[in-house]
């Protein structure tokens, strides 16, 4: 009978094992899927961004503004960062009236994006995080996908004057 405690033993710890396995194979997973997702959630508010700046820079603010949204729009992945940061520049060296629709949209669309960015990096962190576990990188559980990328541009939010309030 002792042999068949060392059984009943090894077969806990086997299972209890395979139940970490799959619960880290999965939890890498939904973090990579919840990263994708704030992504692409990511990309659709710069491009709301830049649709509402290219609006404004149309009705009052000109050439300059204006092709900073349309490169901001048009851009290709790996310049998305650059074009992005010289948009934001772009909106700054304007003077944005809050109570005027097309700036209130812009500034409405500049915090959306800030809040979009700041999601997008906590998941990023904490993909990349769990990614680089010594265990995950042993048994190669993410090798299937491409390392999720930080989207590096400064911070979208613009401020207001300071005697108007927000």
């Amino acid at each position: 009978m002792p042999g068949m405690w060392w059984w009943v033993g090894a077969s806990l710890v086997v299972g209890l094992l395979a139940a970490y396995l799959t619960w880290t194979v999965g939890r890498v997973e939904r973090l990579r899927l919840r990263a994708e997702a704030a992504a692409r959630a990511l990309e659709a508010h710069l491009l709301r961004r830049a649709a509402a700046a290219a609006v404004l820079a149309e009705r009052r603010y000109g050439v300059e503004l204006y092709a900073a949204a349309r490169i901001a729009l048009d851009a290709e992945p790996e310049e998305r960062e650059a074009a992005e940061n010289d948009l934001t520049w772009q909106l700054r060296a304007v003077r944005l009236d809050p109570a005027d629709p097309d700036c209130e949209a812009v500034i409405a669309a500049s915090r959306r994006l800030a809040l979009a960015r700041q999601v997008h990096t906590d998941l990023v962190r904490d993909a990349r995080s769990a990614r680089g576990r010594p265990l995950v990188r042993l048994l190669r559980m993410g090798r299937r996908h491409p390392w999720p990328r930080y989207f590096d541009i400064d911070d979208p939010t613009l401020a207001l004057p300071a005697d108007v309030p927000a």
